[in-house]
């Protein structure tokens, strides 16, 4: 019996020719982020339409830099506790304190109502994630950071190619952090980028560059400086060579993903799951059952996979925090995800939409 994966890199061969032309090159990676990671770069920029970016190594490294371009040491910073632990080891990485709030039941995106009952005069930051590739209220946050002097730095992670109000998610906040970590909507051995939607975007850039190769700067030759703390966090070709190729099927392989999620919403009869929207992406597609323990072991006998995303963040021992979410902690006993992967076939959706109504009666 074939297993159906929770998450499944799409690829033929133009990525299998890309590989084979960098390995041959004997260019494998620069510090210096030339070759097919400033060409990714550029071609990303176009098309998000951002004012800037620059690419890293992973989503968690983007976080990290992004927030360390601010000085949250000892300031508030607002986030779901319903996300990627990354999203919180990021602000404690840059020595802040992380703030958790709520989600909106229907999205299970960060509440902007429950940002506003914890923002306070000591937060800097605010950490929108857009769930599951559904868009935030990000509007609403931005209106809401801009009355208490905060900047949003998104966690677009799982929303690469989805949209809000005619634009880009990635386009919206101050600074956005993507992944492209194998499994994601658009895949790469490993990868990230921050795009850069501020005034002083060059300036941001530049800074963010020095950072991502160890901190050095002035390089010419062999003589460089180093002015501030940075990390070993830059792209290498091969994932920048794949990423290019992903980019550009990109929107017809979310195409696919909405299709099935559609199909999910319309035919899936177990009446707590993830909405419709054009705007989502769809990285996976969640339900809410009661009875997750016995789903799941009957869709992985039946040969499918299914996830648990995610465990609520401060509840684990690292953070420990002492704050009621009710919402999120319903949902993280609730939660599976199912695929949504392109690679799927429609006699694999239905099969998953029929054992789902079978086991959900």
């Amino acid at each position: 019996m074939k297993k159906i994966k929770l998450f499944d890199p799409i690829i033929d061969q133009f990525e299998e020719k890309t590989i084979t032309k960098i390995l041959h090159s004997g260019f494998w990676a620069s510090g210096t982020g030339a070759g097919q990671v400033l060409k990714f770069e550029n071609e990303f920029k176009k098309y998000l339409k951002t004012k800037n970016c620059v690419a890293v190594n992973s989503g968690t490294a983007a976080l990290h830099l992004a927030l360390s371009e601010i000085d949250i040491k000892g300031k508030e910073i607002i986030l779901p506790s319903l996300s990627f632990v990354s999203t919180a080891n990021a602000v404690l990485y840059n020595k802040g304190i992380p703030i958790f709030v709520d989600v909106d039941k229907k999205t299970l995106c960060i509440d902007p109502k429950e940002i506003k009952k914890k923002i306070s005069k000591k937060t800097k930051v605010i950490i929108p994630v857009h769930f599951g590739g559904m868009p935030a209220k990000i509007d609403k946050i931005k209106k809401i950071g801009k009355e208490n002097n905060c900047i949003i730095i998104e966690d677009v992670a799982h929303a690469c190619g989805s949209i809000f109000k005619k634009k880009r998610i990635g386009t919206h906040g101050d600074m956005c952090c993507f992944s492209f970590h194998p499994v994601k909507n658009l895949a790469m051995p490993s990868g990230g980028l921050i795009t850069i939607n501020t005034r002083d975007h060059l300036q941001r850039k530049k800074s963010l560059l020095e950072k991502r190769w160890c901190g050095i700067s002035n390089r010419k030759g062999t003589n460089y400086d180093v002015k501030q703390i940075g990390w070993n966090y830059y792209m290498n070709e091969f994932s920048a060579g794949i990423g290019l190729i992903q980019l550009k099927k990109l929107d017809r392989l979310n195409r696919i993903r909405k299709n099935i999620a559609k199909r999910y919403f319309k035919e899936i009869s177990i009446p707590e799951k993830m909405e419709y929207s054009e705007n989502c992406v769809y990285h996976f597609f969640w339900i809410l059952v009661n009875n997750r323990d016995e789903f799941r072991k009957k869709f992985s006998k039946a040969g499918i996979e299914t996830g648990i995303h995610y465990q609520p963040i401060h509840k684990m021992s690292l953070y420990n925090i002492k704050t009621k979410l009710p919402i999120t902690e319903e949902i993280s006993k609730k939660i599976i995800t199912l695929p949504t992967h392109p690679n799927l076939k429609k006699y694999d959706v239905d099969k998953i939409i029929k054992l789902a109504n079978s086991i959900g009666k």
